[in-house]
């Protein structure tokens, strides 16, 4: 088997294996994914550097085999354990979790909205609510996917936290927030973690993207100083994503190629 880079990987495929790296060294805890590319990744993740990852199939079961995307692990994967909803709170609340969440806005401190855009009194757009963003962010790492990178998502402040971001736990004076962890934000365009002061800065630029395009789509500063390009999948994951985890192309219509 090679291990070679492959230059035909679209740019799905390689926000896919960004995605699967987040989960690098987890261990074994319960991953989380929501959204097409993450649920390609931490599937890519099991099946390669990640063995020790539980997956679970969005019910109630938990899968030793991933089935490909659209099925569960009755339909296709292979079941070694059952674990009721009532049980993911107990998980959630000792660390053993690991989750990649969604943002319909995202600051330079990781504060991220799921709820509602406006004033949250008043809102010109209602979302999901605030779902399980702050048991998420006060318990264990939770990363971000955005599929579309654009200054709409990534602002100044967002409307309503719901996510909690790194300013506001170093600020809370409790030792509630002692586990918080936010780890990367991934999107169509780069992978971006967090410096010192807690503040969102480039990690890597996806192949074809300049830095001047994502400070163009980004309502705050970044630092892009210390970017390397995002890597390319290798010959045994680019197999894997299409003919095992994702064989009907769902990753490209989440991000065009």
């Amino acid at each position: 088997m090679t291990t070679t880079s492959r230059t035909d990987a679209t740019r799905a495929e390689i926000c896919a294996v960004a995605c699967a790296d987040a989960w690098r060294g987890a261990g074994e805890v319960l991953a989380h994914a929501v959204g097409t590319i993450p649920a390609v990744g931490v599937r890519l993740a099991r099946l390669t550097h990640s063995p020790d990852l539980v997956l679970s199939d969005g019910e109630a079961f938990l899968m030793s085999d991933p089935p490909p995307l659209g099925r569960t692990a009755a339909s296709g994967g292979t079941i070694e354990g059952w674990v009721p909803f009532r049980r993911i709170f107990d998980i959630l609340s000792s660390g053993r979790r690991h989750s990649m969440m969604g943002a319909s806005q995202v600051d330079q401190y990781g504060n991220q909205n799921i709820s509602a855009i406006g004033d949250w009194r008043r809102p010109e757009r209602a979302l999901i609510g605030v779902r399980g963003a702050p048991g998420n962010t006060v318990n264990h790492r939770t990363d971000y996917w955005v599929a579309r990178h654009t200054a709409r998502v990534f602002v100044p402040a967002v409307d309503v936290v719901s996510g909690v971001g790194n300013d506001r736990a170093r600020a809370h004076s409790s030792t509630s927030l002692r586990f918080h962890n936010l780890g990367v934000v991934i999107s169509n365009l780069g992978v971006f973690d967090y410096d010192d002061q807690g503040r969102m800065r480039v990690r890597s630029l996806h192949p074809g993207v300049g830095a001047d395009e994502v400070a163009a789509n980004t309502g705050f500063e970044l630092d892009a100083s210390a970017a390397v390009t995002t890597r390319l999948p290798d010959d045994h994951e680019l197999e894997l994503i299409r003919t095992v985890i994702d064989p009907t192309t769902a990753r490209d219509r989440e991000v065009p190629g």
